[in-house]
């Protein structure tokens, strides 16, 4: 599958999206606060929860709904909730009433600590500020769970990558995903393609089209951004679908890097990163609308504060992730850095196949932090590349979506880690052939 297909036209919409006109944002966005004919509907709840950055003390739940709700989640640390505590959606102000996306976010958990939950949402009948009512509830039927990072937390992940609303490939994983019953999952960016509105990106992770619609009820999921994932007027705002963590949750320094983690998970440390976008601020195709540059400065901030966390420095072993790759062998390869419109006959794309410059922002701080292993995208076809005397990490570029066999080279891949006997296994699943695509293994951190 060429990646390239899946570029598509943006569509233009005025200046009112970004004001705090809700109605005509959302008619901007294809948003109908309606649902039938009165404005109600039979289901007020539209899709299971989706638990959302994993962590050691927090999680978020997101969950869609089919008319305008005050939604809530009830946890607890009991079965059956008997100890259960109800927290709203939205921030400290006001709740967060919304018409197609509840959010959240479980903050003060304790780490590697079993939590039982449920959603639920009441429906509102808004008509100005001073008339307001409650003309409905609905609680799911279900009880689900979840396990918080931690030390104590079992070392098991899996990653998944460039899904690009591809649901063959996505159901693939997802029931291998289900096999394995890992601690978490990393999607590794490029879940989308290029979305315009709300609808399309609820279709992608709250609504998809596959058979587990609780896919990521019970397994908690964490998200590197892919450059497709910053395409679109929706995708500009993918926190309304894919939530930050709160601010309160991060330095106020990094409050706009609500998708980067370093995350504790048993003998693993985590490190999560975006690359941004695959072609420079400069190129004018998308008319000065992309500041990755200052993005990737900014993280480059924070990757050095977190490697020093004492539960990520004393972790045995490190793990980046990130959507575009850090190292390419092949000098034909766009190394993303190619002024002012990423355009050199010497290179094969006008495109970043890989990326040079978080390469020499970021791995010096993770070959200093002794990082193994970094996994990353982007390029739709597996390749491992082993470490060498100047680079001492190896890297892990996930396949892509493609089905057609014919294509030797390409298929979707499952990458799946697991620290088991004192090392950390690395399985690589071919989602097309069925079979295990490579095996890796890494000892522990030097100290």
């Amino acid at each position: 599958m060429d990646r390239r297909e899946f570029l598509k036209a943006s569509a233009l919409v005025s200046a009112a999206l970004a004001t705090s006109d809700f109605a005509e944002a959302n008619d901007l966005l294809g948003i109908n606060s309606e649902h039938s004919a009165d404005g109600e509907s039979n289901s007020l709840l539209a899709s299971a929860p989706m638990l959302q950055n994993y962590a050691a003390t927090s999680i978020g739940v997101a969950f869609a709904v089919n008319a305008t709700a005050n939604g809530y989640v009830i946890y607890g640390e009991k079965s059956d909730l008997s100890d259960g505590r109800k927290v709203m959606c939205g921030g400290f102000r006001t709740t967060e009433i919304n018409d197609r996306v509840i959010q959240v976010r479980l903050t003060g958990l304790k780490p590697s600590t079993t939590y039982y939950y449920r959603i639920g949402a009441d429906r509102i009948s808004y008509k100005g500020g001073y008339n307001i009512k409650v003309t409905g509830n609905e609680e799911d039927s279900h009880i689900y769970s979840f396990t918080t990072a931690g030390v104590e937390s079992r070392a098991h992940f899996c990653v998944i990558n460039d899904t690009h609303v591809e649901w063959e490939p996505f159901g693939r994983a997802i029931e291998k995903i289900a096999q394995l019953a890992p601690s978490c999952v990393l999607w590794n960016g490029d879940a989308s393609n290029v979305e315009e509105t709300i609808e399309a990106q609820m279709r992608i992770f709250l609504k998809p089209e596959i058979a587990c619609k609780d896919y990521a009820s019970q397994i908690p999921y964490l998200f590197c951004p892919g450059n497709h994932d910053l395409r679109g007027m929706a995708n500009r705002h993918l926190e309304r679908v894919w939530m930050y963590r709160q601010p309160e949750e991060r330095d106020s320094r990094d409050w706009d890097l609500g998708r980067d983690f370093a995350i504790r998970m048993g003998e693993v440390a985590m490190i999560g990163l975006d690359t941004g976008e695959d072609k420079l601020d400069t190129n004018p195709k998308f008319a000065g609308t992309f500041n990755s540059k200052a993005y990737r400065e900014a993280q480059t901030l924070w990757l050095s504060d977190a490697l020093r966390q004492p539960e990520i420095a004393k972790a045995p072993y490190l793990v980046a992730f990130c959507h575009i790759p850090l190292f390419d062998p092949n000098p034909k390869r766009n190394p993303g850095d190619v002024s002012p419109d990423d355009k050199d006959p010497q290179y094969s794309t006008d495109y970043a196949m890989w990326q040079r410059t978080c390469a020499q922002m970021w791995t010096p701080l993770l070959e200093k932090a002794r990082c193994q292993l970094i996994i990353t995208a982007h390029q739709h076809r597996y390749r491992y590349d082993a470490p060498t005397a100047t680079r001492p990490w190896a890297q892990i570029v996930g396949g892509g979506p493609n089905m057609d066999a014919s294509q030797k080279g390409k298929f979707p891949t499952v990458i799946e880690g697991e620290v088991r006997d004192g090392k950390l296994h690395i399985t690589v699943h071919n989602l097309l052939s069925g079979e295990v695509q490579q095996t890796l293994t890494f000892n522990r951190r030097k100290k």
